[in-house]
Order: C-alpha cells, then sequence, then structure tokens
C-alpha cells in the first residue's frame, strides 16, 4: 500500500483546520471565498519568504484566521480599523475580508517590509478586501492617515509597554485598542503600568485558553518622576 504524500498530509491538516476554525468563528458564504483566496495566496508566497511560522501552516486557519477574526465581535460597530505591523495580513487583512460587505469598512495595514506589503497589496488585489498598505515604519503614520480610526490593533509585534506607545497618536484621537496576547499578558501588563495609565479589559481568547486580548480604551503615559 502506497504511503501519503506529504502534500497529501497537509492538504488534509489543512482541511480539517478550516472546519475546526469555522466552528469558533463561523463567516459567511462571500467571506469564506474571499478568506480562501487569501490564504492560498498567503501558502503560495510563503514558499518564497517567511511569513508565518512554518511550525503554523497546517494550522494557519485556526492559529491565525481564526485568531484575527475573532476581534470582531468585541468591536460590532467599527468601521475603520487599523493594523500596526501587519505583515502577513494577521489580524488587519483576514478582518478586511471579513468586512468587504459592511458599507464603509476600511482596513489600514501598516507594514515596513517591502516584501510583505507586495503580498499584501497582491492578497488585497485577489480578494477585493476593503483594505489599503501603507509602506511605512508605525511611528511615520502617527501624523497621517486622514479621517477617524476607530480600533488599533497589532498581533505578535511588541511587548504591550511598546504597543501602546505606537498606538498613542490615534488613541488621544478616541480609538480604542485591541491586542492579541499570549500567556505572558499579566507581566506585560504589569510592566505597562510602570508607564502608562491604563483602563483595560481581558478578554478570554476563543482559540488558546492561556491568552488573552487586551481591550484598551484609555491609555495615558505616566508623568515621570
Amino acid at each position: 500500500m502506497s504511503r501519503p504524500s506529504p502534500r497529501g498530509d497537509v492538504t488534509a491538516a489543512l482541511a480539517a483546520d478550516r472546519e475546526a476554525a469555522l466552528t469558533v468563528v463561523p463567516v459567511s458564504r462571500e467571506t469564506l471565498a474571499r478568506l480562501d483566496r487569501f490564504v492560498g495566496t498567503l501558502l503560495a508566497w510563503q514558499q518564497r519568504i517567511n511569513l508565518i511560522a512554518p511550525a503554523t501552516i497546517r494550522a494557519v486557519w485556526t492559529r491565525h484566521v481564526a485568531d484575527s477574526l475573532q476581534l470582531l465581535p468585541l468591536a460590532p460597530s467599527a468601521r475603520v480599523w487599523l493594523d500596526l505591523g501587519s505583515g502577513a495580513g494577521f489580524p488587519g487583512l483576514a478582518l478586511a475580508c471579513a468586512l468587504a460587505e459592511t458599507p464603509g469598512a476600511r482596513v489600514h495595514l501598516v507594514e515596513s517590509t517591502g516584501k510583505k506589503a507586495a503580498f499584501l497589496r497582491e492578497a488585497i488585489r485577489l480578494t477585493g478586501a476593503p483594505a489599503i498598505v501603507h509602506q511605512a515604519r508605525i511611528e511615520q503614520m502617527g501624523t497621517k492617515l486622514d479621517g477617524k480610526i476607530e480600533i488599533v490593533t497589532a498581533r505578535a509585534l511588541a511587548p504591550l509597554t511598546e504597543l501602546l506607545a505606537l498606538a498613542a497618536p490615534w488613541m488621544k484621537r478616541g480609538a480604542q485598542a485591541l491586542f492579541p496576547k499570549g500567556q505572558d499578558v499579566g507581566a506585560e501588563l504589569t510592566e505597562a503600568s510602570k508607564y502608562w495609565n491604563i483602563e483595560a479589559v481581558l478578554v478570554p481568547s476563543k482559540t488558546d485558553p492561556q491568552a488573552r486580548i487586551v481591550s484598551v480604551g484609555q491609555a495615558e503615559r505616566r508623568n515621570s518622576e
């Protein structure tokens, strides 16, 4: 009896993982079609540039797609999102795929690396997601982006203390922040509270029992003594 090929094993694993993800974050048929194109583009580009950790490829749907889409119910009325350090498009481009049928929805993706920005533009073209790529350093974007940003997010980018500093220009104008974090979130909050007065809520993750989403309503830098 012939053994299944490695490619076949990966395909089967991806199919099973896709189904598992859709039980966590059900989506419309139209959104699923866009997500399929997004993931297909991601896996094709992954063979040329490192977009996600190779060990997570078989679990791309649960580890990355569902982990991103679980942010939507935390800001159900938000239309304009800003994703800092978008990289492979998580959570920003996944969110844009889900928001494509929402009037006025727009997701701004900030990514400084040229190859990753090129990937994001191609994925947007193929999915038709309402997203815009800004190839720039995050620090250069604080005085840009016309219009009101409602939600700022970032995933696997930096410790919470640094994220608050990066998001500060938009939070000062009324934006809220959603930062997915792993099991060290408590330590990160403790460290961040040394430098910031934070109004935050920890929301349990639907994809990782040890992870939390830090929902920040307000953050003001403490006066240095």
